[in-house]
């Protein structure tokens, strides 16, 4: 009897533990992540400073629950496909760890609850961009594009350039040019950085039916267009210098990282046309550290005398 008493707790906290990756896992962090390392220094660059730190505590808190929500209502919706693929069998709703009721559940209430926080903590310019950001990802890219086209990540990456749109209007309240290059600068890196990962599960991608274009067409071409997208990405990040009159650490390292960036795309478009191993995952993390290492600078150089 003891013994039965003393497991209850025990296999509760557990059963809440697991419950609680669960969710956690629906949200997609690591995507969820990579958009928010936009958000900050996008509000810093429109403050000309550090703008107020409860203003970017609500922003980020709701700037995940809204990314969070898109993501959790993305892993409803593409359930039956996640459940062929490798690289998403262990996803929540295909291990059986939440049901589908639990899941739709969960994400329009993050949904909601973002729209909360972001209206009432940030301004409601913000919260209305927050939930286009959710109906293009949700809608346009999940339900109408991602099945019937193998363009499909480029114009469904529009979605993952709201939250430069979102961390400017936390600050301003408005909209601006160097918010619109940004945006563009995310929008043309998106292709690039989500084609090489395409490669990678391409076999994946053509088994659920997913028309990626490393599924309906070869690696020389995926490889010619990832270089093509990497060069107007770069020039685009140059842009910013006269737009928003940035200075020597933007300049620097938007022009020295998108060497690197472009490098890497030349780099693999010569092995796929030679016929050799690709390492189409070292394109897709590089993207990641250029991205980063771009809105690092965007953060910086506002801060500094120079």
């Amino acid at each position: 009897m003891d013994v039965a008493l003393e497991t209850r707790p025990q296999s509760l906290r557990a059963l809440i533990g697991r419950k609680t990756r669960a969710y956690f896992s629906l949200t997609k962090p690591r995507v969820v992540e990579l958009l928010l390392v936009s958000t900050v220094p996008v509000m810093i660059l429109a403050q000309g400073g550090i703008p107020n730190l409860w203003l970017v505590l609500a922003t980020v808190v709701g700037g995940y629950m809204s990314a969070g929500s898109a993501g959790s209502f993305n892993c409803y919706i593409d359930r039956d496909i996640d459940r062929i693929m490798r690289r998403t069998k262990n996803r929540p709703l295909v291990t059986g760890e939440l049901s589908d009721r639990e899941a739709l559940i969960f994400s329009w209430a993050l949904g909601i609850a973002s729209t909360l926080v972001l209206g009432f903590f940030a301004n409601w310019l913000t919260a209305g961009l927050s939930v286009l950001a959710i109906l293009l990802y949700v809608v346009f890219y999940t339900l109408v594009l991602k099945r019937r086209t193998s363009q499909n990540i480029v114009w469904g990456g529009i979605a993952g350039c709201m939250p430069v749109f979102i961390g400017w209007a936390a600050v301003t309240n408005s909209l601006d040019w160097p918010a619109v290059v940004l945006f563009v600068v995310i929008f043309l890196w998106t292709p690039p950085h989500y084609w090489p990962l395409s490669m990678r599960y391409r076999d994946d991608y053509k088994e659920a039916g997913v028309p990626m274009l490393a599924v309906v067409r070869g690696r020389a071409v995926v490889g010619l267009q990832v270089i093509l997208y990497a060069w107007a990405t770069v020039a685009c990040s140059l842009l910013l210098v006269p737009v928003a009159h940035m200075g020597v650490v933007y300049t620097s390292v938007a022009l020295g990282a998108g060497i690197w960036f472009i490098y890497e795309a030349h780099r693999l478009y010569n092995l796929a046309i030679r016929h050799e191993q690709v390492s189409p995952m070292r394109v897709f993390h590089g993207s990641i550290t250029y991205l980063t290492l771009v809105f690092l600078a965007v953060a910086i150089d506002p801060l500094l005398p120079f």
